[in-house]
This record gives C-alpha cells, sequence and structure tokens, in this order.
C-alpha cells in the first residue's frame, strides 16, 4: 500500500480550521440523535455554556419523544425532527404538553430524510451523533451545504469513505469519538510528516481477559455490562465484541491518512487514556481524562477553542494504576477482519459493518451466540469477495450492498439458529 502520508491533507487536521461564514454571538448548532447517549451529552453541555452555543434544531428517531418534546422547550429550538412517521401525532402531544398556551411550537419534520434535511439547514455545526449508517445521508448533507461536521457517527465515514472524503474540506470534519478526538489533539503536537504511528486505546470491554471459548455461553446482560463507559445496546455490544474498535482503525486510516500497518490497538482497561499519537523522535503524546464523552463532544463543537469545564480533570493528589495489555487478536477477530475490509476498500466496509449490525440485533434478540456475530460476519464479508467499485464509489452502491450483506447475516443467522434448535 502507499504512503498515505504523500496524500493531500487529511479529513482531519487540528491545524486547519474550516469556519462557515455565520453571524456573531453563540455558534448555531443542529443535533442529529438528540435522545441518545450523545445527544444528550451535548445538550447538557450547550445548556452550561449558553454564551457560546446555540442549538436550532434536533432529530431523533422517535421513540422518546417526551424526551424530545422536553429538550425542545428547554433549547427553544425552531425545528425538530422524527424518524419515524408514525412518532408525529405522540410528538405534537409531547409538546403541547411541554408548551405553554402563549409559546410557539417548533416546526416538525418527519420520515427518514428528515435528519438529512437538519443537516443542510441554516447553523454553524451539525453534530451527527446517529447510530449507524443511517448516518451517512445526514453527514453527506452537511458537508455539501458547507457546514462543521462534528462526527460522532463513525459508520457514514467508514461504508462511505471516498464519497465523504471527495465533500469535505481541509478542517471541515471535527471526529467526536473519544479515541479520533485523542488522536486529534495529539496530533497538534507535531507536523504530519512527524507521525510515526497512530495508537487507538480499547477498555476490553466486559470480556478482557477471557479465552474464545470462554465466551462462547456469554449472556446478553453478561456484553451490556460495560465496566467503563455508558453507551446504546449497539454500541456496547460492538465495545464486546471490539468491532467498535476494528471500526475505529477504519476511521482512523480515513481521517488522518495513516496506512493501517502504522495504526495499532493496545487494551486499556481503565480508559484514561483515549489514544496517543507516536512521532519519529520517539516520543509518544497521550491524551487522558477521566471517562465522559463531553469532553470529545466539546472539541467538535468549539474547535479551535477549548470550552471550560467541559468535563471533569484528574485529581492528580490521588494514586492511580494505568494497565496497557497487547489485544488478543484470536479471541476478538474483529479488529484485523476490520483492517482487511478497511484495506479492500470499495463496499467491503459497508458489508462488514452492516452484517455486523444485523447480527448484534440477532443477539440481542436471542438468536444468535456471541461468537456467531463475528462468525457470521466473516463469513458475509468472504462471500462478499473483493469489491470492484474503486474510487468510483456511489450512495447506490453502498445501499446495494448493505442492502445483500444484511439479508445474507439473516439467512445465516437463521440457519445457525434451526441448527442449535436441533442440536
Amino acid at each position: 500500500m502507499t504512503d498515505s502520508l504523500a496524500h493531500p491533507a487529511p479529513l482531519a487536521d487540528p491545524h486547519l480550521v474550516y469556519d462557515p461564514v455565520v453571524g456573531d454571538g453563540p455558534k448555531d448548532v443542529v443535533i442529529l440523535g438528540s435522545t441518545g447517549s450523545i445527544g444528550t451529552q451535548a445538550i447538557d453541555l450547550v445548556l452550561r455554556h449558553p454564551d457560546r452555543f446555540r442549538v436550532t434544531a434536533l432529530s431523533a428517531h422517535g421513540s422518546r419523544v417526551a424526551l424530545l418534546a422536553e429538550q425542545a422547550h428547554r433549547l427553544r429550538v425552531r425545528t425538530v425532527a422524527v424518524a419515524r412517521e408514525d412518532a408525529v401525532p405522540a410528538l405534537r402531544e409531547a409538546l403541547a404538553a411541554e408548551y405553554g398556551p402563549a409559546e410557539p411550537l417548533p416546526e416538525i419534520l418527519a420520515g427518514p430524510d428528515a435528519a438529512t434535511q437538519l443537516a443542510a439547514s441554516e447553523c454553524h455545526t451539525v453534530l451527527n451523533g446517529i447510530t449507524g449508517s443511517i448516518g451517512l445521508a445526514p453527514t453527506l448533507a452537511a458537508l455539501g451545504a458547507g457546514r462543521t461536521l462534528a462526527l460522532a457517527n463513525k459508520e457514514s465515514l467508514i461504508v462511505g469513505g471516498p464519497l465523504v472524503k471527495g465533500l469535505a474540506k481541509p478542517g471541515q470534519i471535527i471526529p467526536v469519538d473519544s479515541e479520533h478526538a485523542a488522536l486529534f489533539q495529539a496530533l497538534a503536537a507535531g507536523t504530519r510528516a512527524d507521525v510515526r504511528k497512530l495508537v487507538v486505546t480499547a477498555s476490553g470491554g466486559p470480556f478482557r481477559g477471557r479465552t474464545k471459548a470462554e465466551l462462547a455461553n456469554v449472556t446478553v446482560e453478561d456484553a451490556l455490562a460495560h465496566p467503563t463507559w455508558a453507551m446504546g445496546p449497539v454500541i456496547t455490544i460492538n465495545s464486546a465484541t471490539l468491532v467498535n474498535k476494528g471500526l475505529e482503525v477504519i476511521e482512523a486510516h480515513l481521517l488522518y491518512d495513516i496506512p493501517f500497518d502504522r495504526i495499532e490497538v493496545v487494551v486499556h482497561p481503565q480508559s484514561y487514556v483515549h489514544s496517543m499519537v507516536e512521532f519519529t523522535d520517539g516520543s509518544t503524546i497521550a491524551q487522558a481524562t477521566p471517562p465522559d464523552m463531553r469532553g470529545p463532544i466539546a472539541i467538535g463543537l468549539g474547535w479551535p477553542e477549548r470550552v471550560c469545564d467541559a468535563a471533569p480533570a484528574f485529581d492528580w493528589s490521588k494514586a492511580s494504576t494505568w494497565e496497557f495489555f497487547p489485544l488478543d487478536n484470536e479471541a476478538f477477530p474483529s479488529v484485523n477482519l476490520a483492517r482487511h475490509v478497511g484495506e479492500l476498500a470499495g463496499t467491503a466496509p459497508a458489508v462488514f459493518n452492516a452484517a455486523n449490525e444485523e447480527c448484534v440485533e440477532a443477539f440481542l434478540g436471542g438468536a444468535l451466540p456471541f461468537n456467531g456475530i463475528m462468525e457470521t460476519v466473516t463469513r458475509v464479508v468472504e462471500e462478499h469477495g473483493t469489491p470492484d467499485t474503486g474510487t468510483s464509489l456511489t450512495v447506490s452502491d453502498v445501499l446495494e450492498a448493505e442492502t445483500w450483506a444484511r439479508a445474507r447475516a439473516r439467512e445465516l443467522t437463521a440457519t445457525t439458529a434451526t441448527a442449535e434448535a436441533r442440536a
């Protein structure tokens, strides 16, 4: 593989600041996925810093309309959007309960394209906190409309890498994942030519130290008991399988144009060091904070300026131990598989991600054992083979590949469930 350091500027570069032309005062922000973990923490940050940020619109799936209505009222947004059109009556009722009789209600958008509409609306920054590859269209819309994109939806970059890279201007994307916000900050310590290696840290999830055989009979409850982070169920299961870390390796490659063989994963159970950059002189710069996503969110919304007291800091008067371990690739093959599909490029990452989403859903529903998640994803990736899209990847290519991968994963899952029922 050609050394990517010879390529044009990376998508995420702390030395480059993209600033849309906007008026004075607080930054206008659109939050996509407002009722999820990222969205709720972003709103907490905004409410504590009204001089810095003003939320103009919110989008959510539509399953938590009471919370969405409460958020809309507290933030005084102009527009709310839900992906589920059938959630609109309940949302109207919830908004009416939150707002006083003399208060104007916000505009309501509904349907699968509602978040995409908001992503292109008038604002400074779009925070994409949607979970899954459905975040691709809003990501492309925000970039196409010239907004700064605070990107927490890693899947949109992974499945649509060339599409995103083709639209993004230098400095337009600010990563919000804790690992990539850490790399982003650490990279500010040197020039691009000085970088030897990116080191992405992993907590190891709830099953750190277990062998593949010991993972065979773990339960959904076991997998959802993450030792460090409080996240949604899909991301929590991805952390348990370390698929999340595999996706982050692909994301790091795309964001920073560093070759895969210079992106390393290390297990760090305390989750204090969020990632590191090793430079050519032997120095390693680590970004460290107590586990709290409000810090990375503040980087995404506030860069190049810091947000005061965005998240807790360490108490250095207290003793603590920080540990680092090599990754067990036999028990957790997801990272190496992710490297493989990342190198294949084209639609391979979309197939990997879509098959995993289906398998996680099957595991959560009791239709697939824990080890069956990666076994099934691996088989789907192998059957897909080497994509032939090259640099001409289109949204249609991505959607077609995802549709095939989801259908094939469901077929294989059903076969596994039938075989187990007969055993």
